[in-house]
């Protein structure tokens, strides 16, 4: 288990020459987040990252309350969407954008939030020293971090891998008697 770091770090932003900026984690330092609190009944959180530096900046707003939505039957929340600043310049929205939640409707129950695990995010991660890995593994994972608390892991190779491979190139061997993991999955996801 990964200890919590204490508290909000800011991003420390690095440039690469690319038009944008990322944040550094590395041995000694990686930004983190406050701890996530639910917002209240009609509330919202939003984080928010940019090209331009943002990192999850977060805001908060509400929704305004209707007893019936624009073109609904039932009770909803919603909100129309301000129009947002530019380095000072006001900029219109397409007309019509329009956030309604009709919370009378539940189609799905959200299990958590989460990434992907390829041979190539797993063979970057492992070049890294063990306190880089810490780090990074934290800013995923902890309550100081974004809180994943799933990841998808590829069955064999995808486009991320060095190589093309399955675990049983055998035809007609539908009892997987020579089904196998390989090395990227024995040393990297597993």
């Amino acid at each position: 288990t990964l200890p919590c770091l204490p508290g909000a770090r800011p991003c420390i932003a690095k440039d690469f020459g690319h038009g944008s900026l990322v944040c550094v984690c590395n041995a000694t330092y990686c930004d983190t987040l406050d701890p996530l609190v639910l917002p209240a009944p009609g509330s919202y959180v939003k984080y928010e990252s940019s090209k331009a530096g943002k990192r999850l900046e977060r805001s908060e707003g509400r929704f305004q309350s209707s007893l019936r939505s624009p073109g609904s039957a039932t009770g909803a929340w919603w909100c129309h969407r301000r129009t947002p600043r530019h380095h000072g310049l006001s900029r219109a929205l397409p007309a019509g954008l329009l956030l309604t939640l009709n919370i009378s409707t539940l189609y799905q129950h959200v299990k958590g939030f989460g990434g992907s695990l390829s041979d190539a995010a797993a063979m970057n991660i492992l070049k890294l020293s063990q306190p880089a890995q810490d780090n990074l593994l934290r800013s995923y994972f902890s309550e100081s971090g974004i809180e994943y608390n799933l990841i998808r892991v590829p069955m064999a190779c995808s486009d991320f891998s060095v190589r093309p491979y399955s675990y049983d190139d055998v035809p007609n061997d539908y009892e997987l008697k020579h089904f196998r993991l390989v090395d990227e999955d024995v040393k990297m996801k597993v």
